[in-house]
């Protein structure tokens, strides 16, 4: 049976099934805005549905239409247990696309940014997120990481993360301070995985139903969705759950309906005959 919380920085217990924010306010970076009170909408019923991982960012939307505003407007007072993780580092260029990177002197303000507009005096978890639009790799982050940590130790920040990262930047990061979770794209370094599994670090894929560089391949899933009477996302969302119990799910969606099909996955039991069909 697939474990369904995970003890994130060891104080904190989530539900592994939780919710990205990426697609409230606008389906692309560079789509149109979509209206605030439709993510509201999708916000307060992710919680009733029992969300309490939420993951998203102050790059997240445009045009005065932002993710974190809709969070503050749809959970507050927010209950004990939500835990709200950000990230920083991207800068959006004139399209719309994350395509540039804050220097270390500026991610102080990102930070403080993303406290006012979720209404928060510290934020549960802080991303390093590396590399703007290009895949990881390629730079030193010590420099920027360490004033996260100097943000951490001023309270302003609870726990660290690295996103976007190869295994030289993931351990550069754990050198300079505690990182609890990495997030990368859809499970594409599964050595990276393996040394988090070990440290009790999450792992938390981004594009978790396929998107950016890595379409699911649907041919097994939709089989193994046919014989279990469940849609093809709903399996691949309980598949991923199965690869380790250090791996966390955050499908984001801008509809009530969808993000209902998609926490579905939450109550589907994926047998050793599916599991085995779905690894090939």
């Amino acid at each position: 049976m697939t474990i369904k919380t995970f003890s994130l920085g060891g104080d904190l217990t989530i539900n592994r099934l939780g919710f990205g924010a990426m697609r409230l306010a606008r389906g692309t970076f560079e789509g149109p805005v979509r209206d605030p009170a439709t993510g509201v909408a999708v916000l307060r019923r992710a919680v009733e549905l029992g969300v309490n991982h939420i993951d998203t960012a102050g790059f997240y939307g445009g045009r005065d239409v932002w993710a974190n505003d809709m969070i503050r407007t749809a959970l507050t007072p927010y209950a004990a247990d939500l835990v709200i993780a950000t990230k920083v580092g991207p800068l959006l260029g004139p399209s719309g696309m994350p395509t540039g990177q804050a220097t270390p002197d500026q991610l102080r303000a990102l930070v403080e940014g993303d406290l006012r507009a979720l209404g928060l005096d510290r934020l549960d978890l802080v991303y390093l997120r590396v590399g703007a639009a290009h895949g990881p790799g390629g730079e030193s982050i010590a420099e920027r990481f360490a004033v996260l940590a100097e943000l951490r130790e001023e309270g302003l920040i609870r726990h660290l993360g690295v996103s976007n990262v190869d295994a030289a930047q993931f351990a550069e990061a754990r050198a300079v301070a505690p990182v609890t979770a990495v997030q990368n794209e859809y499970l594409d370094d599964l050595a990276l995985l393996g040394e988090c599994e070990a440290a009790g670090i999450a792992y938390v894929p981004y594009f978790p139903l396929g998107g950016g560089h890595n379409p699911l391949d649907t041919t097994r899933l939709d089989k193994v969705a046919a014989r279990l009477g469940a849609t093809t996302p709903q399996v691949a969302l309980a598949a991923l759950l199965a690869v380790s119990p250090t791996v966390l799910a955050i499908p984001g969606t801008g509809s009530v309906d969808h993000l209902e099909e998609n926490l579905g996955a939450d109550d589907l039991s994926l047998g050793a005959e599916d599991l085995a069909e779905l690894r090939g």
